[in-house]
């Protein structure tokens, strides 16, 4: 297997078919310790800048949030791990309580798997994807700085395959987001 799976690029539109199209599992398997994305770009400002302030409406209130409620009421099921490193990166900190909060009150099933910074949980890439069905994947390729750079469609069975296994192996090594939530404050510092 090559280091980095090649597959067809497609566009933002065609990314947003594959959610309104999946039947029945969408998983997703984060290992990035920042994201850059524009629409974040205020929120996570003011986060860093001033934490006692309560945490603004996100996309998980609107747009995710509904996608999600609606989607498992139609009976899909959406899953995410996070590999994060300790100690929490600020952006984790804010994804965790500006995002994922509100994502599992939505419905989606959040899994955090834990490292230490400097190490990796074996069996698992340092790779963005979706996973649809168990049959597509959808690779993020990511910059260093967190910013979203092309996003491919895979269709080589031998990359289909490796991330079945890595979604299993990832559920299996991680915790749910509420369990581990329970560790920590509203702004993410470890209690």
């Amino acid at each position: 297997m090559s280091e980095n799976p090649k597959g067809r690029p497609i566009t933002w539109d065609e990314v947003e078919q594959l959610f309104a199209e999946f039947r029945y599992t969408a998983f997703r398997l984060e290992t990035l310790q920042i994201y850059a994305a524009d629409y974040e770009n205020e929120d996570f400002r003011r986060f860093i800048a001033d934490e006692q302030q309560s945490l603004p409406p996100t996309l998980s209130d609107t747009e995710w949030g509904e996608e999600v409620r609606s989607g498992i009421a139609a009976g899909r099921r959406y899953d995410r791990v996070h590999v994060v490193t300790e100690p929490l990166s600020d952006y984790v900190r804010f994804e965790c309580a500006h995002g994922y909060r509100r994502n599992v009150a939505a419905g989606e099933n959040i899994r955090i798997l834990p490292a230490e910074e400097g190490d990796w949980p074996s069996g698992l890439p340092h790779l963005d994807y979706w996973l649809f069905d168990s049959h597509q994947m959808l690779w993020m390729n990511y910059a260093d700085d967190g910013s979203l750079l092309t996003t491919e469609l895979i269709d080589d069975p031998e990359w289909v395959v490796a991330a079945n296994v890595w979604r299993d192996r990832a559920i299996h090594l991680s915790v749910p987001f509420t369990e581990y939530d329970a560790q920590f404050d509203a702004y993410m510092r470890r209690r």
